[in-house]
């Protein structure tokens, strides 16, 4: 076994690999951006370097400054986690040149099954079934458009380098066509350097499930079962599950089988997953998708049914060791699921959030992996994904109730997150019927989720307790009573809260919010907990305040208050014309007008890409670019003025 073990990641998978190497008595070395020096990762581990800024590619992908960080700290091998450089054939190449193991499987197999055109070909020589469609090398976008028509719609672009949804456009008419193809180049040349597209049939009511392989380098080749990966936006996964609840022990072993070939095909060795997609209407039919060569986000799942931890054993057949552990001794017990938290708004489109982590909250009693701490600075750089929460019972509808619960007791302080959101998904009828597709999430249209009242009625008294006075009261007029000659005024604020801006009076124990009826209340704070009684119930939240936004969370719910002026005015014209602002913190990709140009409503404008996500801006009215503020390649902050379209005529 290694002594000393580089990992060239970042947040909650490095956090996660370090519990491993500290079990095992190895010494863990991290490596950090700029961005991350007080990053929980780098407290947590053993020994940490600086890798560079915080820009991605000049830190986290920048393999000379990972290689030289290892051999600065003396690290015997690299584990890459996932993302970043975990499925680069030049970064796995360059451990090998530096003399360093390489904490995955050998080049030749990233190579195979990295290139999807080439994984394609691969795999049907070995005879596991891919789904139909064009894999040619080096096609145009003339020969995908030809291709599209020979298959037929819908069909699914895919780029022939990377994975993770990058790049991924699902295109059902032959109109969106061409736009789609001249996205996903441009997502994918982004993303991995390599623009090459291939173009499938794609399976109607497709669920996706995934197998995960363990190999040696004796010969010894097994999968560990099944994970059910259908819940997914924008082919990101939200919620995994092991085992699936469609698959029968037959259909089981089959397509353990054809990930095992899959495998053997390219001379894998460590952990793998092999992806396939099956119909919701023929689960017995099955076809290859990809092969992950790396870790995979969702593998803790696999750890709770299984008993074996995969990052172990990624570290035992990196150093040599066979597996411990045959086909016939591998046993799945119970159901397992996780769900992933995002920086994200659902209320917005799941757009990006971002910024500093004022509390956690984290549940007992099931596995919680985070790379969050107290002080985090959640920005535009990495990827959005904080935390994942995965629950285990006997059975399937006992760990969708625990996992719920475990949810209902999560909650990030400062960041807007996914939590809400993902109880809400937890409890859909076809969820909990394990009626599962990679469709269902969008089907299930646009989530709501307003400020009720009783947040703003907590917000208002704790605002009251923070004038308290401390101590004993000398000076009457200290207390914040409202008295004044003849009646009492009252004590009212004005707060912004999702869709809703109300203002909200309280007068004695009687606490009106907006044009309601009054309704009593009284409240109570003890370090970070507020406790309220609304209208005969009470509320217990977290609390934490930044500057005039305190932060409220309850049962899953979190809430951002912002307290403003009772004299403050709207400066927002619907007539003046049509200001653009960026509607979350990223990066500028594109420019698609220029100044003068005379749009319409809906007229793209600018791209704007954050955490993976790319977003169009259109232009909000009819009128002329009046203004333009940014250019390609600029980074944004959240409602940032970007251009400015000013009706035809106000510019005459």
């Amino acid at each position: 076994m290694f002594q000393r073990v580089l990992i060239a990641n970042r947040g909650e998978i490095a956090v996660r690999i370090t519990r491993t190497l500290a079990r095992l008595g190895v010494r863990s070395i991290a490596v950090y951006s700029d961005a991350d020096a007080g990053a929980r990762h780098v407290l947590e581990a053993d020994t940490a370097v600086r890798i560079g800024p915080a820009a991605a590619r000049e830190s986290y992908l920048s393999i000379p400054r990972i290689i030289a960080a290892a051999r600065e700290a003396g690290a015997q091998a690299i584990h890459p986690g996932y993302g970043f450089l975990a499925e680069n054939v030049d970064f796995a190449r360059a451990c090998e040149e530096a003399g360093l193991v390489f904490i995955g499987p050998p080049t030749g197999a990233i190579e195979a099954m990295g290139d999807k055109i080439r994984a394609k070909q691969t795999v049907m020589a070995a005879g596991v079934p891919v789904v139909p469609g064009r894999t040619e090398p080096g096609m145009t976008d003339t020969d995908l458009v030809e291709a599209a028509a020979e298959i037929g719609f819908p069909v699914l672009l895919k780029p022939s380098a990377g994975g993770g949804g990058k790049g991924m456009r699902l295109v059902t008419e032959v109109t969106q066509l061409r736009a789609a193809i001249e996205s996903a180049r441009r997502e994918a040349r982004g993303s991995f350097g390599d623009d090459t597209l291939l173009i499938e049939r794609f399976v109607q009511r497709p669920r996706h499930i995934e197998i995960q392989v363990l190999a040696d380098a004796h010969g010894n080749v097994i999968h560990l079962g099944e994970r059910e990966c259908s819940l997914q936006r924008r082919h990101q996964k939200i919620i995994e599950e092991a085992p699936s609840p469609v698959l029968d022990a037959e259909t089981r072993a089959r397509m353990g089988a054809a990930a095992v070939d899959a495998a053997r095909a390219v001379g894998y060795t460590g952990a793998g997953t092999v992806e396939c997609i099956v119909s919701a209407d023929r689960p017995d039919e099955f076809f290859f998708m990809e092969m992950n060569t790396r870790l995979q986000v969702e593998h803790p799942v696999t750890e709770l049914v299984t008993g074996l931890d995969l990052v172990e054993w990624q570290l035992r057949v990196a150093a040599g060791e066979p597996l411990g552990v045959s086909q016939e001794q591998v046993e799945l017990t119970g159901h397992a699921i996780e769900a992933r938290v995002y920086a994200e708004d659902p209320a917005r489109d799941f757009l990006p959030t971002g910024g500093t982590v004022l509390d956690i909250a984290e549940p007992v009693d099931v596995r919680v992996d985070s790379g969050l701490r107290v002080g985090t600075e959640v920005g535009s750089n990495y990827d959005p994904m904080l935390a994942k929460v995965i629950a285990w019972a006997p059975t399937r509808e006992a760990a969708l109730g625990r996992l719920s619960a475990a949810l209902a007791d999560t909650a990030v302080l400062g960041v807007g997150t996914n939590v809400a959101y993902l109880r809400d998904l937890l409890h859909d009828p076809d969820v909990l019927a394990g009626r599962l597709d990679t469709q269902l999430v969008e089907r299930r249209g646009k989530f709501t989720q307003s400020t009720p009242d009783h947040v703003f009625a907590a917000a208002a008294l704790d605002d009251l307790l923070a004038l308290q006075p401390n101590g004993p009261v000398v000076d009457p007029w200290d207390v914040p009573s409202g008295w004044r000659i003849g009646a009492h005024a009252g004590f009212s604020v004005r707060f912004d809260s999702g869709d809703r801006q109300v203002t909200v009076r309280v007068v004695g124990d009687q606490v009106t919010v907006g044009d309601a009826a009054p309704v009593q209340a009284s409240a109570s704070v003890e370090d970070s907990l507020l406790r309220l009684t609304f209208d005969g119930r009470t509320h217990k939240y977290r609390r934490a305040r930044a500057g005039c936004v305190l932060w409220l969370a309850e049962d899953g719910f979190t809430w951002s208050i912002a307290e403003h002026s009772l004299l403050e005015e709207s400066t927002a014209s619907g007539t003046a014309g049509g200001p653009v602002t960026s509607p979350m913190p990223g990066t500028v990709l594109v420019v698609k007008a220029v100044q003068g140009d005379r749009v319409t409503a809906g007229t793209p404008l600018l791209v704007v890409e954050a955490m993976k996500m790319e977003h169009t801006i259109t232009a909000p009215v009819d009128g002329v670019l009046t203004e333009l503020h940014v250019q390609a390649g600029q980074q944004v902050t959240l409602n940032q003025p970007l251009a400015l379209v000013t009706p035809e005529e106000m510019t005459t």
